[in-house]
């Protein structure tokens, strides 16, 4: 996830807004559990005594799970591709990510993809520092495809919190705001614009503006 995140930095995750029936969004930071064969050869950590009370209260993904953290690029319902030498599309909209992954990298170049339709209640993640991450595009051959089941998902990281020189939000990129990115609500039939949408502004999530370890 460098440079959004750093080797040995520590997040604050929001492990209360899922168990309301929250689904993760386009462009979060989120902490999921191991879908399975992602961690195969990864040993389990052995928490401390701090780190168990900060997942204790929610604040921290559990230290005793094998978790990841990656970006969310697409959701259920979304059509995902990245060719070589090209963008990432979700739902043939290019996103302008140089805003957040690492300094050199390309967008796909070292594993092009797609496209990938994304089941419901499913989510196709990337890391941001692309040529190093084993993320979505790496495990297709994998049950759900390199998708992962929001199931798993742990929670949103919403800040950094230590060390405290590295103290900063992780907000979503503005890339993923991009009008006709939802395909859900390109699909509405315009006689039904104006009577959807005052229901679908208050139900949408609030979200938060504010950011686990670097991978």
């Amino acid at each position: 996830m460098q440079n959004t995140l750093q080797r040995g930095d520590r997040v604050l995750v929001d492990k209360l807004t899922p168990w309301f029936g929250s689904e993760p969004e386009r462009g979060e930071v989120v902490v999921f559990h191991d879908p399975g064969g992602w961690l195969e050869d990864t040993a389990t950590p052995e928490p401390n005594a701090v780190q168990k009370f900060l997942s204790f209260i929610g604040l921290m993904p559990s230290a005793e799970e094998k978790d990841l953290i990656k970006r969310v690029i697409a959701v259920g319902g979304d059509t995902v591709e990245c060719k070589k030498n090209g963008p990432v599309t979700v739902n043939g909209k290019a996103l302008d990510d140089k805003s957040f992954i690492f300094e050199g990298n390309s967008a796909c170049d070292d594993q092009p993809f797609g496209p990938i339709h994304v089941p419901q209640g499913r989510i196709w993640v990337m890391g941001d520092h692309r040529q190093n991450s084993l993320d979505s595009r790496y495990h297709q051959e994998l049950p759900g495809h390199g998708t992962v089941s929001t199931d798993e998902v742990v929670g949103r990281a919403v800040v950094i919190a230590w060390p405290v020189n590295r103290w900063a939000t992780l907000p979503i990129p503005s890339t993923f705001d991009q009008p006709g990115l939802n395909a859900a609500a390109a699909a509405v039939p315009a006689v039904l614009g104006a009577a959807g949408a005052l229901p679908l502004v208050l139900m949408r999530r609030r979200r938060l503006t504010g950011g686990r370890t670097a991978g």
